[in-house]
């Protein structure tokens, strides 16, 4: 059954979608590090030049994640499980931060790590490097692209040059934090995680890439015309307010104490509100009434929730990066505006007049 399913995922990597996506394959790649490093101030302005090898990693992990979730046909369960393969990948053998202690100032280095992994921190990642650096990035671009979501962008060996890119990209991005960063900005001895951490991860990031194969079909059936959603407007409050409860296990992380609460009880919670979240937001967008509007009002409210909470912390920042992310900040929120006035247009467009006169 497993050499089959592999037979299967490398057919459909060997089919070639139509020329002419490699404007929509760039936009991704530049927006996946831009949304989820840059406009949340993980990436400061005074840095910008970190865009490079996180355009390689984060860029071009999304759009192979993208490529092969079209070209199987499947649906955002699939490119989620992805998505969290391409964080364990980031977390447990690019940079490795979810494994050696962390060095940032004020994080409780202690709690949550149990085994060799930073639980908390880990749970964390996974959640906001797969739906900020994957989906969100996606859904945008496809709202850009709107007369190509549903194919490939691109052929054979533009999907083999972006695989190669995000290996390099791997590789500078490992270079710079562990023999760079770790050891001259935090001033820590290296840290050897072992083969066995690595290679767990490893394994895991194949059982994700085979379960995504197998559950491809999971959301792709016929909306379902009994389930209603509201308003756009509310879907933007919805999905800012739905982050918070998930965004709140950093604060566990940055804690000013040792918090007294157990860490095994944080983990539960973060993981049954995540699925939660994923369980009502499949109801809503499996409706027949989701509309490109909700979809936009999805990723709106997302990005605005990733750029207010990038502030936290921004007191001890550099006027250049404080002034710098809010200018970013301001600049994106004007574009998902025009994207929104772009959406409009084409909706109105695309609806038959009323009552048109007969002209036979």
């Amino acid at each position: 059954m497993r050499f089959k399913v592999v037979s299967e995922i490398t057919k459909s990597v060997t089919s070639a979608p139509p020329r002419g996506g490699w404007r929509a394959s760039l936009t991704l790649a530049i927006l996946a590090p831009l949304i989820a490093e840059v406009l949340s101030g993980a990436t400061k302005f005074s840095v910008l030049f970190a865009l490079v090898p996180e355009i390689l990693v984060w860029g071009c992990g999304a759009l192979v994640i993208r490529e092969l979730v079209r070209r199987w046909r499947g649906g955002w369960t699939s490119m989620l499980l992805l998505g969290l393969g391409l964080s364990i990948a980031e977390e447990f053998v690019i940079q490795q931060t979810s494994l050696a202690p962390l060095p940032f100032p004020g994080a409780l280095a202690n709690y949550g790590r149990a085994w060799g992994v930073n639980w908390i921190y880990f749970l964390f990642m996974l959640g906001y490097e797969s739906v900020w650096v994957v989906l969100v990035p996606v859904q945008v671009t496809e709202l850009l692209f709107r007369s190509r979501r549903h194919i490939p962008w691109l052929r054979n060996r533009g999907l083999i040059i972006a695989a190669i890119l995000f290996l390099l990209g791997s590789r500078i991005a490992w270079y710079a934090w562990i023999k760079r960063a770790r050891p001259m900005i935090f001033h820590l001895p290296p840290y050897d995680p072992g083969a066995l951490t690595i290679g767990s991860g490893v394994f895991a990031i194949a059982l994700l890439a085979i379960l995504a194969y197998l559950v491809r079909r999971v959301g792709t059936g016929n909306p379902n015309p009994a389930h209603r959603v509201p308003p756009a407007w509310f879907v933007v409050v919805l999905s800012f307010a739905l982050g918070f409860p998930f965004g709140a296990l950093m604060s566990f992380v940055f804690a000013p104490k040792e918090p007294r609460i157990a860490f095994e009880l944080v983990m539960a919670g973060g993981i049954a509100w995540a699925v939660l979240v994923y369980l009502l937001l499949g109801r809503l967008t499996h409706s027949a009434s989701w509309s490109d509007m909700h979809c936009w009002a999805l990723t709106f409210g997302a990005t605005l929730f990733c750029m207010a909470t990038g502030f936290s912390g921004s007191s001890t920042w550099k006027p250049i990066d404080l002034y710098g992310k809010a200018a970013l900040n301001l600049l994106a929120v004007i574009a998902f505006f025009l994207l929104l006035s772009h959406l409009r247009r084409s909706q109105l467009a695309s609806e038959p007049a009323a009552e048109a006169p007969y002209a036979g």
